[in-house]
């Protein structure tokens, strides 16, 4: 009888060494409740990461995986993953990793649509070296390196996701681990780059900038759930919803018990009504939780595999070099 995989399984058993309420022990849970799901052997997993407080989640799951360098972590969870396709790789890296020093391989890593598991840490602050502003830095938050306030507008990381084309694109908070975990176990199960990005605080630098989406007194009118095939109604009553019109998002307010009739339904595979969606940001918006994309399209991986076979069939060694002498050498 096949035994069943519980997410302790997924545990190393080594110290975590996080500080005292970090919004990552959430995380690690969630992501260990995913993999025991699967129910998949420790060793069709890799998990990558570079540099950061997120950076040390190898350590602590059973499971292949690097410790990195700074911003390295997709760059090299592609030559793992397009060496070994078979393997789940998953990437934990976090705003300053991934969009500052990391930028540029997180673009060509969901622009190649390779079969990545990108879990982006928002913490909005560079936390491991003691509280620079990050990409994700609010405007005017003052942090070690803007003492006088943040200067800078901030990376949106879903939007910048689906701006990019990824084909898979969510956002989940660090405290709401059932919800979290759901969504990681679609991301483990889209076959191309897949890109979550996960709001977790700083209890050092970021600690209470993330209560107002948490709070049960709070979050009901701060956060809109995004589901497919349902309306975006928020609100302690909901009696709000986000409606699309002339091509931009509104609130509407009803009476609940007579919800209108053409309410906005969400649709994942609506890229247009993703990218609008993920650009909603607090005040004048709640902040859009869920799946904002789940649109499947062929995988540098299937298309590597597609012209490497096609190339076989046509040629042989012979072939090769009788093609070279149709080349002239200036």
């Amino acid at each position: 009888m096949e035994t069943k995989l519980t997410a302790k399984d997924f545990s190393s058993g080594l110290a975590v060494k996080w500080c005292p309420g970090c919004g990552d022990f959430g995380l690690l849970t969630m992501i260990q409740r995913t993999m025991a799901q699967l129910n998949l052997p420790h060793e069709k997993y890799a998990v990558i990461s570079g540099i950061g407080c997120s950076s040390r989640f190898p350590y602590y799951v059973n499971t292949y995986g690097f410790h990195s360098i700074h911003g390295r972590a997709l760059a090299i969870a592609s030559g793992v993953k397009l060496a070994n396709p078979e393997l789940f790789v998953w990437v934990i890296t976090g705003d300053g990793d991934g969009l500052s020093i990391g930028g540029n391989h997180m673009i060509h890593a969901i622009r190649r649509n390779i079969g990545l598991k990108i879990v982006l840490f928002n913490n909005r602050i560079y936390a491991l070296t003691k509280g620079q502003a990050s990409p994700t830095t609010l405007q005017g938050s003052k942090t070690k390196s803007t003492p006088q306030g943040n200067p800078d507008y901030p990376f949106n990381p879903a939007n910048f996701a689906v701006s990019l084309g990824c084909g898979f694109v969510a956002r989940g908070v660090d405290n709401d681990l059932n919800y979290g975990a759901e969504i990681l176990q679609k991301s483990a199960l889209y076959k191309g780059a897949s890109f979550i990005e996960m709001i977790q605080k700083c209890v050092v630098f970021t600690d209470k900038e993330f209560d107002v989406y948490k709070n049960p007194q709070t979050k009901d009118e701060t956060t809109v759930r995004i589901e497919h095939g349902k309306p975006m109604i928020f609100g302690k009553n909901k009696n709000k919803a986000i409606v699309i019109k002339d091509c931009g998002p509104t609130i509407v307010e009803f009476d609940p018990a007579l919800p209108p009739k053409d309410l906005t339904i969400y649709d994942w595979t609506n890229r247009e009504m993703a990218y609008i969606v993920s650009n909603m940001t607090p005040p004048e918006f709640p902040l859009p939780l869920g799946i904002f994309i789940n649109a499947p399209s062929k995988t540098m991986e299937e298309n590597y595999a597609e012209i490497s076979s096609k190339n076989l069939e046509r040629k042989n060694i012979a072939d090769y070099f009788s093609d070279l002498e149709t080349y002239e050498i200036n």
